[in-house]
Formats: structure tokens, sequence, C-alpha cells
């Protein structure tokens, strides 16, 4: 598997979405924003609550997964834990993965996993934060099942032949996230240092890894 990696948040040219702000209201979104007053004026949550979960869902970064795979590297028995339950594993050294199951998928010499949701943006983000525009983005989802060779190409992320890629598709009731393998050269790091290695696209399995640059 070729370690090229090409880290970054801007939109491809072929899995662009324009902002929501910019698209006129959907039916779904018109029929959230009415359960959502109707539930505020029916004294269920209040706007203040609202506003602080909105808050802490946008507070999420892709820290919190990077620790867990870090982690997984550095300890034999953790990395076992998180491929077995994900939600057990994490909750065990105190991150916080939420109420819906994860599922880890670990990349290998001859394997490499990757991560899309074909209908929405399904997606673990207690653990890796928001999902980026390009997640959620039809071409993407689309491609991504079709040609994943030609999608993480474009990423900078060339996968050999000989190398199995496997597409997961995440749903309301369970999520991937990628295990990436350790990279070549970083066996005296230590664990936050292996941690600042791994990125969102690592976890989401676009990208791979760096290896240590000193």
């Amino acid at each position: 598997m070729s370690d090229g990696v090409h880290d970054h948040d801007h939109d491809h040219s072929r899995t662009f979405q324009p902002d929501i702000e910019d698209t006129p209201y959907s039916t779904h979104q018109l029929m959230a924003e009415a359960v959502e007053r109707l539930l505020i004026e029916k004294g269920v949550f209040t706007t203040e609550a609202l506003r602080r979960q909105i808050e802490i869902q946008d507070s999420r970064t892709p820290s919190q997964g990077a620790a867990l795979v870090a982690k997984a590297w550095v300890d034999p028995s953790f990395r076992q834990h998180l491929l077995d339950d994900v939600n057990a594993a994490a909750d065990a050294v105190g991150v916080p993965a939420g109420d819906i199951p994860i599922r880890a998928v670990e990349n290998t010499a001859d394997l490499h996993n990757v991560i899309v949701c074909t209908l929405c943006s399904c997606y673990p983000r207690q653990l890796i934060g928001l999902p980026p525009d390009w997640y959620k983005s039809r071409a993407y989802r689309s491609r991504m099942v079709h040609e994943p060779r030609a999608v993480l190409a474009e990423f900078g992320t060339e996968i050999a032949n000989n190398i199995e890629v496997r597409v997961h598709d995440s749903t309301a009731d369970l999520r991937f996230i990628v295990l990436p393998m350790r990279p070549d050269g970083t066996e005296q790091m230590s664990e936050a240092d292996l941690a600042a290695l791994v990125s969102r696209d690592c976890m989401i399995g676009v990208s791979v890894p760096k290896g240590r640059t000193a």
C-alpha cells in the first residue's frame, strides 16, 4: 500500500456539496424545525439546553479517536478490546463513544478499509468530530461504493492492486471507525506523539497516517 497522504479539508471538485445555508430548506429540515419548536413549547427541553447540546456536538474533534488508535498501536490487549467492542474499550479509558454501536475495522498489509454512509452522513461523531462536507456529498456516497480505488486516489491514497479494498456502509444503528496501520519508523515514539499522526481522514479510511518526519 502506498503511504502517500494528502491531509486536507477542502472540497474535491467531484465531491462538492454547497453549504446548507445556500440551498432551500428540504421537507425534512422544515419538519425537524417544527418538531424542535413544539418540544420547546411543551417544555420537553429549553432553547438553552438545545444550544448547549449543539455546542457540545460542534466541539467534538478527531483527537478522541486518535488517542484510541495510538493506544491500540502500543497495547495489544487494548487493540483486541477495541476490535471486539469500540464503545466498551473507549469507556474503559474514559473516552465517551455514545450509545450507538461502533465497530473498528483494521487495516493490514493485505486489506484497506474505508467508510461511507450511502444514505446520509452516519458517522462516529463522538470519536472523530463532525463529518466533512465531502463525506456527506452525493458524489462520495455513490462513487466510493462503485469505484473506491479511484476515489481514494483523488485523496492521494494509491492502493496496490494486490490489496483488497473493503467499503463499510455506516447506518443509524452501526457506525465504523478505521484502525489504520502503524507507520514504520515509529517504534520509539510516545503514545501522545503517535496520536498526533492519526488524522480524521485516516479513521475514515481515505488516508493513511504519516510516518515520523524527524
